[in-house]
């Protein structure tokens, strides 16, 4: 499961898994030891933990005081359980997006002063792949044929004070027609971009760890193919 509280990137993993080496400079074992805010620097492997240190842990990450986590991987001994339970203590979201190519470049979008990708919320009775291609040919007012699947995220948010958890899937697609191409304001795009992978690499310095993880996944999708 790929979560990211306050755009931290958490991994969390089922028992037995561990980060490769080289991805964590601390590992806690969460029988033996306490999780406090000054374990909590760079990137941070805990293990054999349960509901209670997923408390501790989005109590620290959501303190005023600010913490200097870059990454988080927990292995549970429990993972359907760990993941239910961290379901409960938010109102689930349901979205789409897509990572559209049109050779070698990328289409994104300019949303609230970030470099984003487009996607959007599940309606009703809709499949995620509908999902997908019918929020990004809405927000851009462009044509896309569906690819693969690249990956599924998860990001908390806050919204009138209720705590949210959004599942988004994401699928790579490439672009049939963007002739009328525009970005759609009611949805606050500000610019549509067509980028090289230099230039994403770039954009990516000003947008968010869900964003990068999405196209890491795909790039290394498209290493295993090749």
């Amino acid at each position: 499961m790929n979560l990211f509280v306050n755009d931290i990137p958490i991994r969390i993993l089922k028992d037995g898994e561990k980060p490769e080496q080289g991805h964590y400079n601390l590992q806690i074992n969460a029988v033996d030891e306490p999780i406090t805010k000054a374990k909590l620097i760079n990137h941070v492997w805990i293990n054999k933990a349960g509901t209670r240190d997923l408390d501790t842990v989005f109590d620290l990450l959501n303190s005023k005081v600010p913490i200097n986590l870059l990454s988080l991987v927990i292995t549970v001994e429990d993972y359907q359980a760990f993941k239910e339970y961290l379901k409960s203590k938010f109102k689930i979201i349901q979205a789409a997006g897509g990572l559209i190519k049109k050779k070698d470049k990328f289409l994104m979008i300019y949303r609230m002063k970030k470099w984003d990708l487009p996607k959007g919320k599940k309606e009703s009775g809709e499949k995620y792949k509908q999902t997908a291609v019918r929020e990004v040919e809405e927000e851009c007012n462009v044509k896309v044929k569906l690819g693969n699947k690249v990956c599924t995220t998860w990001h908390t948010y806050t919204m009138n004070k209720n705590s949210m958890l959004k599942k988004t899937k994401w699928y790579n697609m490439t672009l049939v027609d963007d002739s009328q191409s525009k970005p759609s304001t009611e949805e606050d795009i500000e610019e549509l971009r067509w980028m090289t992978q230099k230039e994403v690499y770039h954009a990516l310095e000003n947008s968010y760890n869900s964003i990068r993880f999405v196209f890491e996944e795909y790039y290394n999708s498209e290493k295993a193919y090749n």
